[in-house]
């Protein structure tokens, strides 16, 4: 398949189901749109091994001081910008930690970049412009699994020695090229032909989704089912740390916040200091002592 015969992906295929949407009433065509949209989880759970293979390459990078970059051109570009700027506030991670490119840079991410998804060579040049290193790993997002913008960042993050992964919504995919991990979540052609932003769209985000949380929760930010790196940034989130330590340690409204306070807005801190008994600054050298994971610093104080 050559580069340019775009008839060829799944991606912009026609939809052999909707041919008539423009002659549907408005509740057909939304009910058309979300039996299709049901689709796209069963697409997800078919790449599951590979969702799986790409978390333990990432968490494997961020233990040894990597980052994690997501590359992309239009909504794939969105997707990743999305997803990297909720890990702070959900997390308690250094925005440095996780970053979102999009092709034509931060002005694409409200109007389109004419022709800057076409440059390959903007692709390589954006792998530097934002310090990608060897330690680091690059996600390049595609929904056609072809575009010169991504081939050129994960060409060039190749030849530095990053680890690379590849998410298309196309199989095959050009972007699978050397890469460590190949994620192909195929939903089949779209509601509206080419408009990746909907099946396609809808699949990246579940994916993104997965990688950063599964990563967080295997890097310790998550005790249970609860954000225990959260932080304390404004009221909603200091309350929020309130009721995470008292669902924890099972303690009343009014002790939960004299440990927020004394454990200075960290609910870790909180948590570890009413489990073990001990103060702040023995619950920090535990939760040091084990690069924050809870449970971990809890069976060294026993």
């Amino acid at each position: 398949m050559k580069l340019e015969n775009l008839q060829d992906l799944t991606t912009e295929g026609k939809n052999e189901g909707t041919q008539d949407l423009d002659r549907l009433s408005t509740r057909g065509i939304v009910q058309l749109m979300n039996d299709e949209d049901k689709k796209v989880p069963y697409a997800v759970e078919r790449v599951l091994d590979q969702v799986s293979d790409a978390v333990e390459l990432i968490v494997a990078a961020m233990e040894r001081g990597g980052r994690l970059f997501y590359f992309g051109a239009g909504t794939s570009g969105r997707l990743g910008i999305l997803d990297a700027s909720e890990c702070p506030p959900t997390f308690g991670t250094d925005p440095e930690l996780v970053q979102g490119v999009i092709a034509g840079g931060p002005s694409a991410m409200i109007r389109a970049v004419e022709g800057a998804e076409d440059s390959a060579e903007l692709g390589q040049e954006d792998v530097h412009n934002y310090g990608v290193t060897e330690k680091d790993v690059v996600v390049g997002i595609a929904a056609s699994g072809r575009t010169p913008y991504v081939l050129g960042v994960l060409k060039e993050a190749q030849r530095i020695g990053a680890r690379t992964i590849a998410l298309s919504c196309n199989q095959p995919s050009f972007i699978n090229k050397g890469v460590d991990v190949a994620i192909n979540v195929v939903v089949g052609p779209e509601v509206l032909t080419g408009s990746t932003r909907l099946k396609a769209g809808s699949a990246q985000k579940l994916v993104l989704n997965m990688l950063t949380t599964a990563t967080m929760i295997k890097l310790g930010k998550v005790y249970g089912n609860l954000m225990v790196n959260v932080q304390a940034t404004n009221l909603k989130l200091k309350e929020r740390v309130k009721r995470i330590v008292m669902e924890v340690t099972g303690v009343g409204y009014a002790e939960a916040e004299m440990l927020a306070e004394q454990a200075k807005g960290d609910a870790k801190t909180a948590i570890l200091m009413k489990l073990t008994n001990t103060s702040r600054e023995e619950a920090t050298r535990l939760l040091n002592l084990t690069n924050g994971r809870i449970r971990e610093a809890i069976q060294k104080y026993s």
